[in-house]
């Protein structure tokens, strides 16, 4: 089910699918892996992912579930059911949530990955502080990621911040899932706790997501490649 040799996962953030499938037509799905959030879905439905199935993209399903333990459950059977490669749940839904959705996967070899949100890339200390949560965001990803393992999830989403922190705290088959990645040449756009593609691997992240620097430039294919080539760079020197 892991597979890190392809870690780049493309945020295909559009309102319409026929965006979507154009720039999906525009890159390749042995250099990439491909996320759908929720503004695509609600706009377009399953059926968007079930093309970019067929297309040959392994699809990330970002839709966040937060819920009582048995719907959560039922939303995860039905993304897996779309041939999804991976799907996310929220780890502040609390581990009986989390266990569910583990347990409505299953233990085949072929079962999507399921990670869980811990604190979303746009927080600062003083938003977190703002929704109840004493502490720092570092004690808050931390706690939640160790809950997500314990509850028996595949990995986490953390930004590149708390990378270093999280690959030294759990187990190195945990996968710590990493947005907030911006090339050096590129704005932080909405994002204020980010990295370098290559800065994130070093610090020990198994997968980067990576929207506008991609989705946004007149040759995505060349963009996904110099990332490519720069997280090539750090495993190299890592």
């Amino acid at each position: 089910m892991t597979d890190t040799a392809k870690p780049l996962i493309i945020a295909l953030d559009y309102a319409d699918a026929g965006a979507a499938l154009a720039l999906a037509e525009k890159l390749d799905p042995t250099q990439c892996r491909v996320k759908v959030g929720k503004e695509l879905f609600t706009r377009a439905g399953p059926e968007v992912v079930r093309e970019l199935v067929r297309r040959g993209f392994e699809v990330f399903l970002d839709l966040k579930f937060h819920d009582i333990p048995n719907t959560v459950a039922g939303a995860c059977r039905a993304a897996a059911d779309l041939g999804v490669w991976m799907m996310n749940v929220h780890a502040a839904g609390g581990e009986a949530m989390m266990r569910a959705a583990r347990a409505a996967l299953g233990e085949g070899a072929e079962r999507p990955l399921l990670i869980a949100v811990t604190v979303l890339t746009s927080f600062d200390e003083p938003t977190l502080h703002g929704v109840g949560v004493a502490g720092t965001i570092a004690d808050q990803v931390s706690r939640l990621a160790a809950l997500s393992e314990h509850a028996g999830l595949d990995g986490v989403v953390c930004s590149p911040l708390e990378i270093a922190q999280l690959r030294a705290e759990r187990c190195a088959a945990f996968n710590l899932v990493t947005p907030g990645v911006r090339p050096a040449s590129s704005g932080a756009d909405d994002q204020v706790r980010v990295a370098t593609p290559g800065a994130a691997i070093g610090a020990g992240a198994s997968y980067l997501v990576v929207g506008r620097p991609v989705t946004q430039v007149p040759d995505p294919l060349a963009a996904l490649a110099a990332i490519n080539a720069e997280i090539a760079a750090a495993r190299r020197h890592g």
